[in-house]
């Protein structure tokens, strides 16, 4: 996998093609993190939009103004979110159903799911 990135995220394409943006645990995920993640995300697709998995797992918060810049256009074509505490789906869906994101987006506990129904091209409802 080609990844960048350290500290509070790193971002990299594996080697199906999707995006992975993995955030520390513990991580408060403020509006210029949250551009810099965009950022990065951006450089890695390189102009072509890519199903993208988010590995969220013990995030600690997630800004209003970091809501607004995950609400924008971005080369994300589908986004599974990952985490596996009630408090990550909490934030997940917080954070959707106060800034919903453009592209069809899901919450999963596992890992093997998440990527099954990033692989499922024909599913484009948002959950």
């Amino acid at each position: 996998m080609v990844a960048e990135g350290s500290g509070p995220m790193s971002v990299g394409l594996d080697g199906e093609g999707f995006v992975r943006l993995r955030w520390a645990p513990g991580v408060k995920i403020s509006g210029d993190l949250a551009r810099e993640a965009v950022v990065m995300v951006e450089r890695i697709c390189a102009g072509r939009r890519r199903p993208m998995l988010v590995d969220m797992t013990g995030t600690g918060a997630l800004t209003r103004a970091a809501r607004v810049v995950f609400a924008e256009e971005s080369f994300a074509s589908k986004i599974a979110l990952l985490g596996k505490s009630a408090v990550d789906r909490v934030i997940a869906n917080f954070a959707l159903g106060v800034s919903p994101v453009s592209v069809p987006t899901r919450f999963f506990t596992a890992e093997p799911a998440a990527l099954a129904w990033l692989r499922n091209v024909g599913d484009e409802r948002k959950a």
